[in-house]
């Protein structure tokens, strides 16, 4: 990335191993992560790319709900990849160390680009580098799917998400909670994104976003 290299899970290297059990207990998964998957199978894909995959939570079932696409996972944490690899189904997945703004697929190459958790850990500079590099990957009539971070809804949302700034920072998360996300989709080439799903969760509002680009 053109500002900093990498962001581990929890934003802190040695909190890695807790990843999946702190987003378990914190993020209603069941309310997004199927919808997500679901997303993704409609298009029917050759090629899907998640982008900072993490531990492949969305990856491998990706892989089991499309088993004729061609998964390709991307992170640049070594630690949370291996993590990935060895979870049930991994071998479906192509698991590559690498950057948001630098994936391995050439131009127009992929049917979906998808992203979670992922953007509030970046600079605005960055996550204006990862968009741009998931517009240029994508082809006509191509989808991407954004899962992260809302404007708080409410003083009890807005609460939750200060918890989760004082832990991933708040230079990084204020873009979120100004809601510029749909914002930066747009100026990075996409059409307005439409909201999928909203899950109110201990650490604020989340939002499952979707845009495809024009044929």
């Amino acid at each position: 990335m053109t500002e900093s290299r990498y962001v581990p899970a929890l934003g802190r290297a040695g909190l890695t191993r807790f990843y999946d059990l702190g987003v378990r207990l914190t993020m209603r998964e069941g309310q997004w992560r199927p919808i997500v998957v679901e997303a993704v199978a409609e298009r029917s894909p050759a090629v899907v790319v998640d982008v900072g995959c993490g531990t492949g939570s969305l990856s491998i079932p990706v892989a089991a709900r499309v088993p004729s696409a061609r998964v390709i996972g991307v992170d640049g944490d070594p630690e949370v990849l291996a993590m990935a690899r060895e979870k049930p189904g991994a071998d479906a997945v192509e698991w590559f160390e690498g950057l948001a703004d630098s994936l391995p697929v050439k131009d127009g190459e992929a049917d979906v680009v998808l992203t979670s958790l992922v953007l509030h850990h970046l600079p605005l500079a960055v996550k204006r580098g990862m968009l741009g590099e998931a517009h240029r990957a994508l082809r006509r009539g191509g989808r991407l799917i954004v899962a992260d971070w809302a404007a708080p809804q409410d003083v009890v949302a807005s609460a939750g998400f200060a918890l989760l700034q004082l832990l991933d920072g708040f230079s990084t998360t204020n873009d979120n909670r100004r809601g510029l996300i749909p914002e930066l989709i747009v100026q990075a080439g996409f059409p307005k994104p439409r909201l999928l799903r909203r899950v109110r969760t201990a650490l604020g509002t989340f939002d499952v976003l979707v845009t495809d680009v024009p044929r």
